[in-house]
């Protein structure tokens, strides 16, 4: 990794205070788009819109995706705006160029339904995870939160009593508060009163994480992907569970209740109202769906 990508990183983190996450996803797009250039013999400085045209159609023609291409040139376009601004380039040439169109990918939801047997089914199993698991996708659901951020709750963050959990570090490093119900609290009690005991014997430290592996680990992305597939093995409820479409079900079912958008943007930690607006586009097509099935008009009698 060349200086000015490392400086740009450190940057991201110390001063944007951006997640790790974040700044991987950075590091790959720039280091994908700086291996171009070596191939090219292109420095970074000289860099001219003909040959941010070639990345990109270099790109799409490995089937590279539109989404994917639109979500690297924004890196790039951050990334020289960054060398601009310290000197390390005269002209930014990704001031002109535009981001391509991409197809509005709507969120994929469960059906409250779909939720409660999960749910049920989940909650007759009696295995010794059964508790841990039933847990992990209550506070999934009810709260809405991203998967990292449960990965990173403490059992300081969390209070039953108050039925409150504090997310500390959100995307961009930001701390909310968000309530969960009297479901979602006997679910993390029954955890924490018959299970996170057993994972604690089987380590010598005393780990601060509320979710921990049966072996008193943390857990981390990885393992809370295979314990949703887990989940869905042995409920035999095969919906693609993933944190992602909890947190979408746990919008959109806000919203079609009647929820205020702004008070969906601040639960699910929005910086921005664009981002949350894409569940009105999911409930509108709810909206229509009912009203296509339900309506005793809305059919036309072709006879």
């Amino acid at each position: 990794m060349n200086k000015p990508i490392a400086d740009f990183l450190n940057h991201l983190k110390y001063e944007r205070n951006y997640s790790d996450q974040t700044i991987d996803s950075y590091r790959r797009d720039i280091e994908k788009f700086y291996n171009f250039l070596i191939e090219e013999g292109v420095e970074l400085e000289e860099v001219d819109t003909i040959v941010i045209r070639n990345f990109l159609t270099e790109e799409l023609n490995h089937k590279i995706s539109k989404r994917s291409c639109k979500r690297r040139l924004s890196s790039l376009k951050h990334f020289y705006k960054y060398l601009y601004m310290t000197g390390q380039i005269k002209d930014n040439p990704f001031i002109f160029v535009k981001v391509p169109k991409t197809d509005k990918r709507l969120p994929h939801v469960l059906y409250k339904e779909q939720i409660a047997e999960i749910f049920r089914l989940n909650r007759q199993r009696t295995d010794e995870l059964a508790y841990r698991d039933q847990a992990i996708i209550s506070v999934l659901y009810f709260s809405g939160i991203r998967a990292s951020e449960l990965c990173n709750l403490t059992m300081q963050n969390v209070s039953l009593k108050q039925r409150l959990i504090r997310v500390e570090h959100g995307k961009g490093d930001k701390e909310r508060i968000v309530p969960i119900n009297n479901e979602c609290r006997e679910d993390v009690e029954k955890y924490l009163k018959y299970s996170r005991g057993d994972f604690l014997a089987k380590t010598k430290m005393t780990p601060p994480w509320l979710f921990l592996t049966k072996n008193g680990d943390k857990i981390s992305l990885r393992t809370l992907e295979r314990i949703l597939d887990s989940i869905e093995l042995k409920t035999g409820t095969f919906v693609d569970l993933h944190p992602h479409i909890l947190r979408h079900s746990f919008a959109t079912h806000l919203l079609e209740n009647g929820a205020d958008l702004r008070v969906i943007q601040e639960l699910l930690g929005h910086e921005s109202i664009n981002a949350t607006q894409v569940y009105t586009h999911v409930t509108e097509e709810a909206m229509v769906e009912a009203y296509s099935n339900c309506h005793p008009r809305a059919h036309k009698n072709n006879k």
